[in-house]
Parts: C-alpha cells; structure tokens; sequence
C-alpha cells in the first residue's frame, strides 16, 4: 500500500517540474520576446519623429498664410469703410491686445475712424450690479435726449441707454440721423463706470455709426446666463441704433456658453458674427462684415459649423 509520504514526495516532483519548465521556458522566450519589444519601441519613436516634423511643417504654413493675410488685409479692407466710424466694445478682460490693435489697424486701413473703446466688466449685466444700475437708471443723471424702452427689465434698459450714446442713427428719407451729444456719452459712461460695469480704455469715447463687439472664450460663473443675456440685449441695441454691429471673437467663443453662439442661436437678433477674430483672417473678414452690414447684408463667418469664410465682397 503507497503511504501518504510517496503522494507528497509525488506532488512535490511534479510542482518542482512546472517550476523548472517554466523557467527554463521563459529563459528560452526572453531574448524573442526583448527584441519584439524593443523594435516596436524604436518603431513607435520614429513615429513620433516623424509626426514631430510634420507638425512642424504645418506650424511653417501656418505661420506663412498667417503672414500672407497680415500682409495682404490692407488691401483687401481698403476703402470698405470711408469716412464712417467705429466703436469697440471689448467684453471682459481676456480680450487679447493683439486682437484690438489689430482690428483698428484694418479698421483705419479701410478708411474708418475710431471713436473710442469700451470695456465691459465681469459685473455687466449680473445680479450684483441690477440694484445699483437699476437706481442709477430710474435716477435724476441720466441725459433728457434719452427715450427709455418700453421695459422694467433692467438689462434692456441698460443697452437702450448706452446705445443710445454710443451710436449714430443712420440717414433716413426725412434726413441724418442726430448725433448724440458728446457731454450726454461722457456723463452716462463715467457714471456707468462709477458702477464698475464699464471702464474706458481710450482716452476719449464719441458716438459712431458702428460697433464691433469682441469677445473671447465662454460664460462662466453664477450669473453666466444673466450676463451673457444681458449681452446679446446690448449687441442687439447697438445694431439697432446705429448703422449696424459684428460681434467677433475666437473658436471658443462659437461654442456653447459664448457670445458668439449666443448671438448666432437668438432668432431675436440680425447681427453678424466672426468666429475666428483670433486670426489675421478673423480680423480681415470682422471689417468686411462690418461693411457688408452696411449695405444691409448679415451673416456668420469663420470656420465654424455653418459659416462662411468670408463675407461677400461689395457689388
């Protein structure tokens, strides 16, 4: 009869077997399987070299078409805009110098003045200012030329104002529209200003026939709805008051939460809209939209989802 011991002594060969297979197994695979690995690591390495250049390359054209249209915007802006003006409306702080200075530039190329640039703050149009903005505009400063909307709605009002001193009303059969007087502009933004809803960020602000809004990124915070309606409530003054407005800013602005899409998706306003202002392109095509709004014709540009490129030259 086989004792316990002789299965145990059995047992024991038979693990320790398994044991020297699989080593003996695995010294045998080992070099195989480090070279495998090992040239699919140098394969993967000149991939990312390659890929490397090649995004490099592309940068290069980038830069070479950014360049080209830096160069050529001038020209293609040239006489778009003679002896009209424009104000700027920056939205929040994030707006990109470059950005500024690049718009007026073209802007001044395509023969158009500057009357100034306005800066809305992060409180413009949120529920911390309604209570001080809205005592200001029920109060005794506000200027006797202004005619108040038919609204209690805070947000409405406050466009219907600024507006109304920041925009020149276009011509119509009975005559030119009222320049609005410059002491009334200069009282309404220094006392919106006081409020910390706006600031000036040029020395002086004068009424122009037209306004190009530019924004960056997308709403945030609390108040991002309230504010990003009391917004569009502003562009939509604006256009209507003057001879017209584009709202420009960059790709993030175009998606949901910016300004951009906010205007481009209100069935309430007309007012055309660039999406990649960031661009010398962007710029170029935010001066033709501007000159295109003149002549009553309103569209979305950029490189967005149902845009065009650029705006229709002029017939």
């Amino acid at each position: 009869m086989i004792d316990f011991r002789y299965h145990l002594v059995s047992l024991i060969a038979v693990f320790l077997a398994v044991a020297l297979g699989i080593i003996i197994g695995t010294t045998q695979l080992n070099g195989p399987l480090t070279d495998n690995l090992q040239n699919q690591v140098s394969a993967l390495q000149t991939d990312k070299r390659e890929l490397e250049d090649q995004t490099q390359q592309l940068q290069a054209q980038l830069d070479d078409v950014g360049s080209f249209e830096e160069a050529v915007g001038p020209t293609l802006v040239e006489d778009a805009l003679t002896d009209r003006s424009v104000v700027l409306v920056l939205d929040g702080t994030d707006v990109a110098p470059e950005v500024v200075e690049g718009v007026t530039a073209l802007l001044g190329s395509a023969g158009a003045t500057v009357t100034g640039t306005v800066r809305l703050t992060d409180a413009f149009g949120t529920a911390d200012a309604e209570s001080s903005l809205s005592s200001y505009l029920s109060g005794p400063g506000l200027p006797a030329s202004w005619t108040p909307p038919e609204t209690d709605d805070t947000g409405e009002q406050a466009a219907s104002l600024l507006a109304q001193v920041l925009m020149v009303p276009p011509a119509t059969a009975e005559g030119p529209g009222v320049v609005p007087d410059a002491a009334a502009t200069s009282t309404v933004l220094a006392g919106l200003e006081q409020l910390e809803v706006l600031s000036r960020d040029t020395s002086s602000v004068s009424p122009a026939d037209f306004a190009v809004v530019l924004t960056t990124g997308e709403a945030e915070g609390e108040d991002a709805a309230e504010r990003q309606e009391a917004l569009v409530q502003l562009v939509g003054a604006l256009d209507a008051q003057g001879a017209g407005a584009v709202v420009a800013g960059d790709q993030d602005a175009a998606r949901e939460g910016g300004l951009v899409a906010a205007v481009r998706t209100d069935p309430t306003v007309a007012v055309s809209t660039v999406d990649n202002v960031a661009t010398a392109a962007g710029r170029i095509s935010t001066v033709l939209a501007l000159a295109a709004e003149g002549r009553g014709t309103t569209g979305a540009y950029g490189t967005g989802e149902d845009t065009q490129p650029v705006p229709p030259a002029a017939p």
